[in-house]
C-alpha cells in the first residue's frame, strides 16, 4: 500500500473530508428532492397543461433518461478532467435546469428541462461516489459513502414536506380557488429546488479540493502533495518513489467489460437496474399508489392529494431508517449480506403491497397492509440495495476508472428506472396495480440471488486491489 492510502486510512477525519462529505451528501439531497418531487407536482400539471397518458408518462421519465445519459457520458469526462471540476459543472446544470423547470410555460418545455436535471442526477452519481471513496480512511468508507446517499431519502422527504406545506397555504390563503393552487402549486413546489440548487452552488465555491488519488492517477505529484495535506491537515510527501502510479492507468469504457473487469462491471450494475425498476417505479409514484390503494374511496381532489402527500412523507421517514441501518452495518458485516438481505424485504414488501392492491382478498381499502408494505419496502431498500449499489460502484472498480465504471453502472441502474417509470402506469391499465407489484417483486428477488453468485467484499479492502 502507498504512503497516502497508509495516511489516509490511518486518518481521523479531518475538517476538510468532513466539508468534502458535506458537500457531497448536499448535492445528493438535491438529487432526491428532484426525483421526487415531481410525483407530488404531478397531479397539479395534468390539470394545469391538461396533460394526456403519454406526456404524464414523459415528464416523470424524462429526468431518468437525462441521469441515464449524465451519469454515461459525464462519469467518463470527470476520470479526464478531474472531480472537482465536474462537480462545478453540475452545480451549474442543476440551477439552469431548476429554473427552467419552475418557469415551463408547455409540456415539451417542463419535459426538456426535466431532462437537463436529470443530466445534472446523473453526473453526481460517479462523482460523488469516486469524490468521497477517493478521500476518507478505508475503515470508515462505507459508512461515508452510505451517509451521504442517506441525503438521497432527506431531499426525498424534503420534497413531500414541500407537497404537503405548498398545498395547506394555497387552501388557506385561497379556500375557494382550485385554480390557483393548480396553476402555481407545482411552480412553488418545483421553485424551491431552485433554491436548494443555488444553495448548493454557493457552498461548493468556498471549497475547491481534488482527490490526492486521481492526482497520483495522472502522475501529478506536485498537486497530488498539495491536495494531499490539505485533506490530511498534516505533512505527507507524495512521489513517484512513495506512491507510484497504479499499473493500469490507460483504461477506458472497454477494460470495463474485459475479463478481468466485468464481473466487477455486472455486480456493480445488473442488482442495481433491477432494483431501480422497482425503486423509481415505486418511488415517484408513490403518492399515486397510496391514493389508489388507501384512499380511492376519497372523492375530493384536494384531500386526496393532502391526504397521499402526508401518506407519502410518513414512509418516507422509514426510508431514512434504513438509510441508518446501513450505515450502522456496512462497515461491520459487508456489502454483499446487506444487499442481499434487503432485496428479499423488498420483495416481501412488494407482496405485502400486491395483496393490499388485491381486489379478490381485499373489497375495501387496507390502509395497515398498505402502510406495512411501504414501510418494509422502504426499510429493506434503504438498508440494502439502495445504498449498497451505490457504494459498490465506486469501490469495485480502480482510480483510473473508477467515475467511468461508476457512471456506466448508475446508467443502467437509470435504464431500469426509466423502464419502471414509463412502464409502470402503462402496465397498471393492463395487468393491475396488484398484479404489477407481484412482477417488481419476482424482479427483487432475482437481484437478490444474482448478487449472491456476482459476489465482490470490498469491505475494508484498499480502492486499487478488488
Amino acid at each position: 500500500m502507498n504512503n497516502f492510502e497508509s495516511a489516509l486510512n490511518n486518518s481521523k477525519l479531518t475538517k476538510p473530508m468532513w466539508f468534502l462529505w458535506l458537500l457531497s451528501a448536499g448535492l445528493i439531497a438535491l438529487d432526491g428532492f428532484d426525483f421526487f418531487i415531481i410525483g407530488i407536482a404531478l397531479p397539479f400539471l395534468e390539470k394545469d397543461f391538461n396533460l394526456s397518458s403519454a406526456e404524464i408518462g414523459s415528464i416523470a421519465v424524462s429526468a431518468i433518461i437525462g441521469s441515464l445519459i449524465g451519469s454515461l457520458t459525464l462519469g467518463g469526462i470527470t476520470d479526464k478532467i478531474g472531480r472537482q471540476k465536474m462537480l462545478l459543472i453540475d452545480v451549474l446544470i442543476f440551477i439552469i435546469s431548476s429554473a427552467g423547470t419552475a418557469l415551463a410555460w408547455n409540456a415539451f418545455s417542463l419535459i426538456f428541462f426535466r431532462f437537463l436535471v436529470g443530466i445534472g442526477i446523473g453526473a453526481d452519481y460517479p462523482i460523488s461516489v469516486a469524490y468521497i471513496t477517493e478521500n476518507m480512511p478505508s475503515r470508515l468508507r462505507g459508512r461515508m459513502v452510505i451517509g451521504a446517499f442517506t441525503f438521497q431519502a432527506v431531499g426525498a422527504l424534503c420534497g413531500a414536506l414541500t407537497g404537503i406545506i405548498t398545498i395547506d397555504l394555497f387552501t388557506q390563503f385561497f379556500p375557494n380557488s382550485l385554480d390557483i393552487l393548480i396553476r402555481y402549486g407545482w411552480r412553488i413546489m418545483l421553485g424551491i429546488g431552485l433554491l436548494l440548487a443555488i444553495l448548493v452552488g454557493f457552498l461548493r465555491l468556498q471549497f475547491l479540493l481534488e482527490s490526492p488519488l486521481y492526482y497520483i492517477a495522472k502522475g501529478d505529484y506536485k498537486n497530488a502533495e498539495l491536495a494531499g495535506r490539505e485533506l490530511l491537515e498534516t505533512d505527507i510527501i507524495i512521489n513517484a518513489e512513495t506512491d507510484p502510479q497504479p499499473l493500469e492507468t490507460t483504461l477506458n469504457y472497454g477494460s470495463l467489460f474485459s475479463q478481468k473487469y466485468l464481473k466487477n462491471t455486472l455486480l456493480a450494475s445488473i442488482p442495481w437496474f433491477l432494483q431501480d425498476i422497482a425503486t423509481y417505479g415505486i418511488g415517484i409514484f408513490t403518492p399515486t399508489i397510496i391514493a389508489i390503494l388507501a384512499f380511492s374511496n376519497q372523492d375530493d381532489f384536494i384531500l386526496q392529494q393532502v391526504r397521499s402527500s402526508q401518506g407519502s412523507a410518513i414512509v418516507d421517514i422509514f426510508l431514512i431508517m434504513g438509510f441508518i441501518i446501513a450505515v450502522l452495518l456496512v462497515d461491520k458485516v459487508g456489502r454483499i449480506p446487506l444487499q442481499i438481505v434487503g432485496f428479499m424485504g423488498m420483495t416481501l414488501g412488494l407482496i405485502l403491497l400486491g395483496i393490499a392492491g388485491d381486489p379478490s382478498l381485499n373489497q375495501h381499502p387496507n390502509l395497515i397492509l398498505v402502510f406495512t408494505g411501504f414501510l418494509v419496502f422502504n426499510l429493506f431498500m434503504n438498508a440494502g440495495p439502495n445504498s449498497t449499489t451505490f457504494l459498490l460502484s465506486g469501490e469495485v472498480f480502480p482510480t483510473s476508472i473508477r467515475a467511468t465504471g461508476a457512471g456506466v453502472a448508475a446508467s443502467i441502474a437509470k435504464l431500469g428506472a426509466v423502464l419502471g417509470v414509463f412502464l409502470l402506469p402503462i402496465l397498471k391499465e393492463d395487468l393491475g396495480v396488484s398484479n404489477l407489484l407481484y412482477i417488481l417483486a419476482i424482479a427483487c428477488f432475482v437481484a437478490g440471488i444474482l448478487t449472491y453468485f456476482l459476489r465482490i467484499e470490498t469491505r475494508g479492502k484498499s480502492l486499487e486491489n478488488n
